[in-house]
C-alpha cells in the first residue's frame, strides 16, 4: 500500500489535480488502487495548499466517469447473447436467468448505478451490467456522475479536515464496506440456495415444466 501512496504522491507532484483524475480512472479499472486511499490523500494535499479543492474534485469525478464508461463498453461488448451462452454452460444457471436479471435492471438500473457508485468493490463493477443491458448512455452518465460526485466529495473532504490523519478514512470505509459485503454475501447465499432447490426439483421431476422466463420483455441486445 505504501508503494501505491508513493506513486500517487509523485503523480500529484508532477501533474497536480489531473494526476488525481488519472489515479481515479485507474482505480476504476484496477481495484488494487483504492479510492479510499487516493482521495483522502488528495484532500490532505489540498489542506497543505498544494492542490485546489474545486479542480481536484472535477478531475477526480471526470476520472470516475471515464473509467465507468470504459467498463460500460466492456459490458456492451460482452452483451446479453454471449452472457446467455455462458449461463447455459454454467451449473445451476440458465439463459432465462440472464433475461430476468436484465428485466430487473431495466426497472431498477438507474438506482443500481447511483447507489452502486457509493459501494466500494461494487462502484466499478456496476458499470458492466449497465453495459450488458445497453442502458441509455445519458442516463448512465448522469447517475454515474451524481454517485461518483458524492463519493469523491466526501472522501476528499474527509482527507482535508483530518489533515495528516487522512489514513483514518480508509479504516472508516473498510468498516462501512464490511457491513455492505455481509449483506451482499447473505443475498448471494440466498440466491444460491434458490438455484440449488430449483435444480433439484427439476432433476427429481422430469415432467416438471421448465421456467422459460419472460423473453419478450427485454429485446435481444
Amino acid at each position: 500500500m505504501q508503494g501505491i501512496i508513493d506513486w500517487i504522491v509523485r503523480l500529484m507532484e508532477i501533474l497536480g489535480a489531473p494526476g488525481v483524475g488519472i489515479a481515479i480512472l485507474l482505480e476504476n479499472l484496477f481495484p488494487p488502487i483504492p479510492s479510499e486511499v487516493v482521495l483522502p490523500l488528495a484532500g490532505f494535499t489540498i489542506a497543505q495548499g498544494s492542490l485546489n479543492m474545486v479542480s481536484t474534485f472535477i478531475w477526480a469525478t471526470a476520472g470516475s466517469v471515464v473509467g465507468a464508461f470504459i467498463l460500460y463498453g466492456l459490458g456492451a461488448w460482452l452483451g446479453a447473447a454471449r452472457l446467455r451462452k455462458i449461463a447455459d454452460w454454467m451449473w445451476l444457471v440458465e439463459a432465462q436467468d440472464v433475461t430476468k436479471a436484465l428485466n430487473w435492471f431495466d426497472k431498477y438500473g438507474s438506482a443500481s448505478v447511483f447507489f452502486g457508485r457509493l459501494i466500494p468493490g461494487v462502484r466499478s463493477l456496476i458499470s458492466i451490467p449497465a453495459g450488458i443491458d445497453r442502458m441509455n448512455l445519458f442516463k448512465f452518465g448522469l447517475w454515474t456522475l451524481l454517485g461518483s460526485g458524492i463519493w469523491n466529495a466526501l472522501l476528499i473532504y474527509l482527507g482535508y479536515i483530518l489533515g495528516d490523519q487522512y489514513t483514518k478514512v480508509e479504516g472508516y470505509v473498510n468498516q462501512y464496506s464490511n457491513v455492505i459485503y455481509a449483506l451482499i454475501l447473505i443475498i448471494l447465499v440466498a440466491v444460491l440456495i434458490y438455484l440449488i432447490v430449483r435444480h433439484n426439483k427439476r432433476k427429481n421431476a422430469p415432467d416438471f415444466p421448465a421456467d422459460t422466463g419472460d423473453w419478450e420483455q427485454v429485446p435481444e441486445r
